[in-house]
């Protein structure tokens, strides 16, 4: 039986993988209707950035007014994937540096949408440098844990799936890499469904913790006693 003085954190970090993707989608589907981006499939067709999908229109006020907030739950959420692992005996680097990658990378996304919808070429620098930190710092992450998860007696199975769904991601990224050293102009035709791929793969890591937190009951006490 649960202890009445504490409550379940799964659901937090449901939040922190859930609000990012549902986020981006809205704002496409918006930005469609108001006309500033081409209904299609951005994952296949690469007709869009997600920055674009958040630049004009009311899609721009509901980009800025969720993927903040977004970003200091993504904060909260990293810290507690520290937490969490020392709970289940993990208490090597990955628990260190977990939360603060986790930190750098959630304000590189704070900077990236503060940045959005304005021009020159100090908030292009912000966009691009705060972009690439939160993937890479992002997929760091989740690395640590899955490799954590994996070395794990208990949860072996689970940390091994994770791997090679962080593997999945790599290779999304090496493609994208080896495409823009060998066909660029190939690529610059493809580049925005990469972002658009990268983005579902690394919510969707967020959203598979989000269960393993529930499984293993991890859950945060309201009081001592």
């Amino acid at each position: 039986m649960a202890d009445h003085r504490s409550f379940p954190l799964w659901w937090l970090a449901l939040a922190a993988g859930a609000i990012p993707l549902l986020t981006i989608h809205a704002t496409f589907f918006i930005s469609v209707l108001e006309g500033h981006v081409p209904l299609c499939i951005p994952y296949w067709d690469s007709c869009t950035s997600i920055s674009r999908t958040g630049r004009y229109g009311t899609a721009y006020f509901l980009f800025k007014g969720t993927m903040l907030p977004a970003a200091l739950l993504g904060i909260l959420f990293w810290w507690l994937n520290g937490r969490w692992l020392r709970q289940l005996g993990v208490h090597g680097a990955s628990a260190a540096w977990v939360p603060w990658l986790g930190l750098i990378a959630c304000v590189s996304l704070g900077a990236y949408t503060l940045a959005l919808g304005h021009e020159g070429d100090g908030f292009n620098l912000i966009r691009r440098t705060g972009v690439v930190l939160y993937f890479a710092l992002t997929f760091i992450s989740q690395l640590l844990i899955s490799a954590a998860l994996r070395s794990h007696p208990n949860w072996h199975t689970q940390g091994d799936r994770l791997l090679k769904w962080c593997q999945l991601t790599l290779g999304v990224g090496i493609v994208s890499v080896i495409l823009d050293g060998v066909a660029p102009a190939f690529y610059s035709q493809r580049d925005d469904a990469f972002e658009w791929v990268l983005a579902l793969l690394i919510n969707i890591h967020a959203l598979w913790l989000a269960w393993l937190w529930r499984a293993s009951r991890f859950r945060a006490r309201l009081w001592a006693g």
